[in-house]
C-alpha cells in the first residue's frame, strides 16, 4: 500500500553488466529518480519503474514501440497523465523508464563522464518525460535541460550539457 506523500521507485537490474560497473547502479537511479520526482512536484502515490537493461532488450523495445531498429540509450513510457492523479490512496504509475548498457556505457566513455553520472542523468531526463516534458523544439528542449541541470546539480553531477550549451 503506498501512503500518502510516498513516491515508489522500483529499479530493477537485468543486465548483470550494470552491478559488474557500476555497482550502486540500482540505488543511484532510485535516488535522481526520487529527486526528479520531487522536484517537479510529481502527484503524491506516483510510481515509476526502471529497468537497467542490455542493448539487445533496449533494440527490440525500441523496434516495437518507436520502429527504429536500433538500441538507444534510455527510453521512456508514460503510462499516465501526471496531471490527472489517481483517485484518492490509489498509486498512479507514470510509467517505465529503461536504458541499455552498452550504449549508455559507451556514451559515458566517449563524453568523458563516470557512468554513475551518466545514470543518474538519464534517469532524471527518462522520469522528466514520464512527467510530460520534451524537447521536440528549442525552447522545450532547453526548459528540459535547464530542468536536468538543476536536479543534477542536486546530485553532485556536473552539468552533463556542458560542451553543447
Amino acid at each position: 500500500m503506498i501512503e500518502a506523500g510516498e513516491l515508489t521507485v522500483e529499479v530493477a537490474a537485468h543486465c548483470p553488466a550494470w552491478q559488474r560497473e557500476c555497482p550502486d547502479a540500482e540505488s543511484l537511479a532510485s535516488a535522481a529518480a526520487r529527486l526528479a520526482l520531487r522536484r517537479e512536484e510529481a502527484p503524491v502515490g506516483s510510481v515509476v519503474d526502471i529497468t537497467l537493461a542490455d542493448d539487445e532488450t533496449q533494440r527490440a523495445l525500441n523496434r516495437t514501440w518507436r520502429g527504429k531498429d536500433a538500441p538507444t540509450n534510455v527510453l521512456a513510457f508514460p503510462a499516465a497523465d501526471p496531471t490527472s492523479p489517481a483517485p484518492p490512496g490509489a498509486p498512479l504509475l507514470l510509467g517505465d523508464v529503461v536504458l541499455a548498457f552498452e550504449t549508455v556505457s559507451r556514451e559515458a566513455v566517449e563524453q568523458q563522464k563516470p557512468l554513475a553520472d551518466h545514470l543518474r542523468h538519464l534517469v532524471v531526463h527518462g522520469v522528466l518525460h514520464l512527467l510530460g516534458h520534451d524537447h521536440i523544439d528549442d525552447r522545450d528542449a532547453a526548459a528540459m535541460e535547464a530542468r536536468e541541470i538543476a536536479i543534477l546539480a542536486e546530485l553532485g553531477v556536473p552539468n552533463p550539457y556542458r560542451d553543447t550549451i
